[in-house]
């Protein structure tokens, strides 16, 4: 399943404008809470999809039933950039248990890179529903790599991938190589540049949500 939630939400549309928009980027904070609310609703949507079940409650005055989650998801990220938008889905599931990963392109001298994957903390994921977090999905490579390396720590129930902004190139790359997993994007761009980069994009999102890190 692929959804863009800018088709069906003017006000992620307007969020998803201000955090390519190069004067508002200027404002870090309101780049990570813009980030945030993206978060907030994919996870009201993603909710959409999850089992429930009937509870009763009891109220001072009587009993109201009501469907809640039949059990928490687990939310992963990957380190740095990702964290703004896993607040987002963190404030929505705030019961769930977190997931982190370090994952970064590794740059060689002719231009290619490769994904390291570095740091892996996770819990059970055994029949959970993992949620995992990354603001751009541009070839798809890291998203992929963290897919597998989590599901060979348990085999989740299902898998949901939420991003700002995605490639058509990357979304491919998942849908080919993880085609269980459930893609939910801020905004789809067509242009991914000969170095990976995506067009018109938005930049480096970690850069952007906490500063210029030394290049390596």
């Amino acid at each position: 399943m692929l959804v863009n939630l800018c088709k069906d939400h003017s006000l992620v549309s307007n969020w998803i404008s201000e955090i390519r928009d190069v004067t508002v980027q200027e404002d870090r904070m309101r780049f990570r809470r813009n980030l945030e609310r993206i978060g907030e609703v994919a996870a009201y949507e993603i909710s959409k999809t999850l089992p429930s079940i009937r509870k009763d409650v009891q109220t001072p005055l009587g009993v109201a039933s009501h469907q809640v989650l039949q059990s928490q998801p687990v939310l992963a990220t990957i380190l740095r950039a990702g964290l703004p938008l896993h607040q987002g889905l963190l404030n929505y599931f705030d019961k769930a248990d977190n997931a982190f990963i370090s994952a970064y392109r590794k740059h060689h001298k002719d231009g290619t890179f490769e994904i390291s994957l570095e740091y892996v903390s996770c819990p059970d994921l055994n029949n959970r529903v993992l949620i995992i977090a990354d603001p751009m999905l541009a070839t798809g490579a890291s998203l992929v790599k963290t897919i597998h390396e989590l599901e060979a720590q348990g085999k989740p129930s299902a898998v949901h991938l939420v991003v700002a902004i995605a490639c058509t190139t990357g979304i491919e790359h998942v849908q080919r190589l993880a085609p269980h997993a459930h893609i939910w994007c801020g905004d789809i761009d067509e242009e991914l540049t000969a170095k990976s980069y995506i067009v018109p994009g938005l930049g480096d999102a970690g850069d952007l949500a906490f500063g210029a890190k030394l290049q390596q």
